[in-house]
């Protein structure tokens, strides 16, 4: 098919609006029903990081029921698991292509997925919001029909390099780059901060796979203040922290958003994150406590990578829902151009919800938080 541009997505979209006209922003009672298509769920529901995976499944199932219950639509969910490696999304693109009851995607979760299958999922006009890919350049044009519910790694980088020289003193920091799509395009973003600081500043590289962090611990400089790292895989930043203590070496880690899970929990670690801890969001609750019911969940249970796969499968229905209110069905074309227009007035993360031209989220921040003795997070900026 030909490949969707920007502008071409905007026209329709506003040809859709235009045909709508003076109808309801819901499908109505009479033909709600009729209002269905399959959002496809594209999370590494198996491997090693499955924790985020099926978390970001569980908050966008719940997302689509919420919005059937409210609206009377059809709308169901599919799960592609794609074990955040390229090839394993690769491999589960054309399935979802070949769906053509698919109306959207919520995902992939890692930014080397998306370089993977944007291009196809560009060129068949079907609309991926990702709620966690954050590499700058996704959103450089190549993937017209790519959006994102967070923030990118040209506010994380610097921001997280301004945190740790400006509010936590550092005078040296180690980078240790994990050679992903996410890690690289990360630690340069960050190492090109710190430059700007001038503040002395070392980069490692590391394979994805067998890295040796007893060895990579005994480079770091025993003045190195702190140790930032790109992992996907929380549990690498761990090994980190426990060797770095275990060498008496007197660095801290420093987290990006990709080392907000569980099995990161050395105290007085640090971790950015692309979202808020929605426990703290009052107007969340009953999102809270639809996901814990629904799920058999606590509220330790809920992390940052959850909510914004319910914004991310909420926008996509939403979009489909305005489809069917202008009178028409709703499809993966449709579906896409209504989605700049999306407008959510106050989402599950505590603010509005709306689109730049390029498929970036308006608005969006980092927050860091530091690891208490217990394994829990305290916001610290």
């Amino acid at each position: 098919m030909k490949k969707f541009s920007r502008l071409s997505v905007v026209a329709l979209s506003s040809a859709i609006a235009l045909s709508g006209a003076g109808a309801v922003v819901v499908a109505s009672p009479a033909n709600a029903a009729a209002c269905s298509g399959t959002v496809a769920i594209m999370a590494p529901l198996t491997g090693g990081v499955a924790f985020i995976g099926v978390q970001q499944a569980e908050f966008a199932k719940l997302a689509v029921a919420d919005y059937n219950k409210k609206n009377g639509t059809s709308f169901i969910t599919k799960d592609y698991d794609t074990q955040l490696d390229a090839a394993q999304a690769s491999t589960q693109a054309p399935n979802i292509v070949a769906d053509k009851t698919t109306i959207g995607i919520m995902g992939p979760a890692g930014s080397q997925e998306v370089l993977a299958t944007g291009g196809l999922f560009g060129a068949n006009d079907i609309a991926v919001v990702s709620p966690s890919a954050t590499r700058t350049n996704l959103t450089a044009g190549t993937y017209p029909s790519f959006f994102r519910s967070v923030p990118n790694d040209s506010q994380q980088g610097p921001g997280d390099a301004d945190f740790m020289v400006k509010n936590l003193k550092a005078k040296e920091i180690t980078v240790i780059e994990e050679k992903t799509a996410y890690g690289t395009g990360l630690a340069t973003e960050v190492m090109a901060q710190l430059k700007k600081l001038k503040v002395k500043a070392t980069k490692y590289s590391v394979n994805e796979k067998n890295a040796d962090y007893a060895a990579l611990v005994t480079r770091v400089s025993k003045t190195s203040d702190f140790v930032f790292v790109t992992f996907q895989d929380a549990a690498k930043s761990e090994s980190v922290a426990q060797e770095l203590i275990k060498q008496k070496k007197k660095a801290v880690v420093f987290g990006s958003d990709g080392s907000d899970q569980p099995t990161f929990k050395t105290k007085g670690t640090y971790v950015s994150a692309f979202a808020p801890d929605i426990k703290g969001i009052p107007s969340s609750a009953a999102v809270i406590a639809g996901y814990k019911s629904t799920y058999n969940k606590t509220d330790a249970d809920i992390t940052t990578f959850g909510p914004p796969a319910y914004v991310a499968a909420q926008v996509i229905v939403e979009a489909a829902g305005r489809v069917c209110a202008a009178g028409k069905t709703a499809d993966a074309k449709s579906t896409l151009a209504e989605i700049f227009k999306t407008k959510i007035a106050k989402s599950v993360l505590g603010g509005p919800i709306a689109f730049t031209d390029k498929g970036d989220v308006k608005g969006g921040r980092f927050y860091v938080f530091q690891t208490q003795a217990d394994g829990s997070r305290k916001l610290v900026g």
